[in-house]
């Protein structure tokens, strides 16, 4: 902790140099890193202060033999425990853009209505542990499906550290249920693909030749309420050698619509470029494998039992519909600790 005060009091001397705006975009990367050390050392105050607290209070209660203040103490230590674990998975941040918005993209699979129904399950799931964070959500693209749900919806999410948990979203999940659109009343498996990215402001180092590009402009629609301007025009980019596609209908101009996917489309490549050293070029065309059975990263089984388990990490909960609910922190944190291990090799097809 003593480090993180150094390193702000040295922030803080660099900020009040009359020439600190002169690059702008410098000045507000020291800005950033300024605010998310304070708010380290804050919390570690905060939970220091909050320890003491607790001790005195246990201390008080031995001397007293006083057994009415043991409701206070547990509730007091509930809210402890919290707390660091709270701070625990911030240490685990430690990517390079895990402090960005994220911009997440759902794709239904195969199976028609049931996978669109699926997708917007999930949309809904998302949207919903964005709040219980005090994220912010944009809806940068939505497609509608032919009867119910979305084929696919493009979501940016503003807030700290945004991308650093939602990455371990990335990948395949897969639904089981008895189906709601089936008379016959028989048990379904769907599959959504997610895609996330951080949305990475700085000017990245990604030459893109524009003979590689395909630009296509339509008519922005479908649902998204006041999110969507459907008067704007909506643009969508294919990077033809990768296969990546990005779009955006959510600005109020076709100009700034091109901009926001161009950088997307920038921090696609980017991440791409990083994987290159290490992937075969086949599986890092930009999107999650193929969304279907054996790739899924999580499964949310509703009959004939219920249960949500990760294959990667083996967690595992109970709870479905908290979980569907924006309940997913268990699953978040058990990803970042998964990954600080190492990552483990797991069976994606378990169980």
């Amino acid at each position: 902790m003593d480090s993180k005060e150094k390193k702000i009091i040295e922030l803080d001397r660099a900020m009040e140099e009359p020439s600190f705006w002169d690059d702008p975009k410098e000045s507000t990367k020291i800005v950033r890193e300024a605010k998310q050390l304070k708010d380290t050392v804050e919390k570690y105050n905060k939970l220091k202060s909050e320890y003491e607290d607790i001790g005195v209070l246990i201390e008080m209660g031995y001397e007293e033999n006083d057994e009415s203040l043991i409701p206070e103490i547990e509730a007091m230590l509930e809210e402890f425990t919290k707390e660091i674990d709270a701070l625990k998975i911030a240490t685990l941040l430690t990517g390079e853009y895990d402090s960005s918005n994220a911009i997440m993209k759902l794709n239904a699979g195969a199976g028609g209505t049931e996978s669109c129904d699926w997708c917007l399950m999930l949309y809904r799931m998302y949207t919903r542990w964005a709040a219980k964070e005090g994220y912010t959500v944009d809806v940068l693209d939505i497609l509608e499906g032919d009867e119910a749900g979305i084929k696919s919806v493009t979501l940016q999410i503003n807030g700290l550290n945004a991308y650093g948990y939602l990455r371990s979203e990335h990948g395949v999940h897969r639904l089981v249920r008895i189906s709601p659109f089936n008379a016959a009343g028989k048990r379904q498996t769907s599959f959504v693909s997610c895609d996330i990215m951080p949305d990475i402001e700085e000017d990245l180092d990604v030459d893109i030749n524009p003979d590689d590009l395909r630009i296509d402009t339509y008519r922005s629609s479908g649902a998204g309420g006041q999110h969507i301007n459907k008067t704007s025009s909506a643009i969508r980019i294919t990077h033809i050698p990768t296969g990546v596609v990005v779009q955006c209908q959510n600005e109020r101009s076709q100009f700034q619509n091109k901009d926001k996917a161009m950088q997307m489309l920038k921090a696609k490549l980017f991440l791409l470029k990083q994987q290159a050293n290490v992937e075969k070029l086949s599986d890092i065309r930009g999107d999650v494998k193929d969304i279907g059975w054996g790739n899924q990263i999580r499964s949310y089984v509703m009959q004939p039992y219920t249960m949500v388990k990760d294959h990667r990490t083996g967690a595992e909960s109970g709870n479905v519909s908290a979980v569907l609910d924006g309940d997913i922190d268990k699953f978040i944190i058990a990803y970042l600790t998964w990954q600080s291990l190492g990552c483990p090799a797991r069976n994606a097809g378990d169980e």
